[in-house]
């Protein structure tokens, strides 16, 4: 019966994102939905934007086993990623006017920086939709009693969100993310008071954290520590920022307000909501001490499915999974849609540069279909890997290859093509020799990476009018 009410919800998602996708006429409606989104709507869709599997199932994990100081990528610094979008970022892109992110490359560095980072930015993304798609295929083994292994419900799951993504884009995401992050909101408020109660109040729940020192957040005072901490911090904070998803939410906003405001809200509420599950998690550990423990040593994303299918009723059992299934769906079908539509833009473009918007419109669809797949193979040879981790690793790369050349872009009227090169070789080469080699133990490879990217930055862009300044000055002593 469970499982009929999850098709029957995956159905009425997909009819609600076909209907969306009738606003779509052009390659704009597709990849920013116009730019036509209200404020509501881009506070929904930005706080879809994180609420995903790792927030639900992921999240939790890590909270109980190493409390808040565990948990400094995401939500913390997830949702800070979308307040410093918001302040520093939202307005500045939104007035020129772009389709993706990487336009914003190639009009401030030209093509090849725009070629470069669009591939970063989208190798980026196979982790983070894998994750999504690795927690789907949970989702469905859970609800049959392992009837359907993981990896077809990863089939399964990609299929339903491919059905409504592929025709609607940018519209049939943000539509639907406004009516699965309500459902999200209402389910899990509503577990989280009954959950509550089952624990013997909340009070009990907030007490055992504290005894068990889960609200410790700052690291010990020790270089390493500190520095593995503050690396931890930055990954997603400053690594999602360059990001189509995060982009295209500001650009279909139909004000510069809403794209200003909107990220700031959103990201505020998804700190604040992520509490939520690691509340669950830890009631989890009074309903049921046993169970609870033994699966935080074999599994612990399956503690919160766990504790709703044994110890809650059937309505309870619904709104978890219609919630946990909102934020997977809406979380996912946004980062199908980011690398697709950069690609398209940015890389086949490149070779067929008289296409018309008809076309283009195809070719992301086409995309869209294709990195489907990739995603899908990716997901299931994967399996096994942390949700967690998954998400987290993914934003390394656009961290140490992306994140300086666009802030300096924007803020620093000195930076040069050769700069922003520098940035990216010298970024992905030092993080390549931490995270593949021993050194990466000792300081942490995404740091190390984006100070690369930083002293290049400097270096490609001052060197070159530093030595013009000393060839003048040779010049001038030589005439005299």
């Amino acid at each position: 019966m469970l499982l009929t009410l999850v098709i029957v919800y995956l159905l009425v998602t997909i009819a609600i994102g076909l209907m969306a996708a009738k606003r779509v006429q052009n390659s704009a409606d597709f990849a920013i939905a116009g730019r036509h989104l209200p404020m509501a709507m881009i506070v929904t869709t930005t706080f879809a934007t994180w609420f995903g599997s790792e927030t639900v199932l992921g999240i939790p994990a890590k909270f109980v086993n190493g409390g808040l100081h565990g948990v400094v990528e995401d939500p913390f610094g997830a949702g800070f990623c979308l307040i410093l979008v918001g302040l520093f970022f939202a307005g500045k892109l939104y007035r020129m006017t772009l389709l993706t992110i990487s336009d914003y490359y190639r009009e401030r560095y030209g093509r090849v920086v725009e070629v470069v980072c669009s591939l970063i930015i989208m190798v980026s993304y196979l982790g983070w939709v894998s994750a999504q798609v690795t927690a789907l295929g949970l989702v469905f083994n859970v609800l049959s009693n392992e009837v359907i292994s993981i990896p077809v419900g990863m089939v399964i799951g990609v299929v339903s969100i491919l059905a409504y993504t592929l025709f609607g884009g940018m519209w049939s995401v943000a539509i639907t993310d406004f009516i699965q992050m309500i459902i999200l909101v209402v389910g899990l408020s509503i577990l989280a008071v009954f959950a509550a109660d089952q624990a013997g109040g909340a009070d009990k729940v907030v007490a055992l954290a504290i005894s068990q020192d889960m609200f410790k957040f700052w690291p010990e005072p020790h270089f390493k520590d500190l520095v593995f901490f503050f690396a931890a911090a930055i990954t997603i904070m400053f690594g999602s920022i360059p990001q189509q998803d995060v982009f295209q939410r500001v650009m279909s906003a139909n004000s510069v307000k809403a794209a200003t405001h909107g990220p700031v809200i959103g990201g505020i509420c998804y700190i604040l909501f992520a509490f939520v599950p690691m509340f669950l998690v830890v009631s989890a550990m009074i309903i049921m001490p046993e169970k609870a423990t033994a699966l935080m040593a074999e599994d612990p994303q399956k503690v919160l499915p766990t504790l709703v299918m044994e110890h809650m009723p059937f309505v309870m059992q619904v709104l978890f999974f219609g919630a946990l299934l909102s934020a997977i769906k809406s979380c996912a079908s946004a980062t199908l849609l980011a690398p697709s539509v950069t690609f398209t833009e940015n890389i086949w473009r490149q070779f067929h540069p008289h296409q018309s918007d008809k076309q283009e419109l195809r070719a992301m669809r086409v995309t869209v279909l294709v990195f489907s797949g990739l995603v899908l193979c990716y997901a299931i040879a994967m399996q096994g890997t942390s949700i967690y981790e998954m998400v987290s690793g993914a934003y390394q790369v656009p961290l140490v290859g992306a994140f300086v050349p666009l802030v300096f872009g924007l803020y620093w009227p000195r930076a040069s093509t050769q700069g922003a090169i520098f940035a990216i070789v010298l970024g992905l080469l030092t993080w390549g020799l931490f995270m593949f080699t021993p050194a990466g133990e000792a300081f942490p490879a995404q740091l190390a990476g984006l100070m690369a990217s930083l002293g290049g930055m400097l270096g490609g862009s001052l060197g070159p009018q530093a030595i013009r300044n000393t060839q003048a000055s040779h010049h001038k002593i030589a005439t005299a």
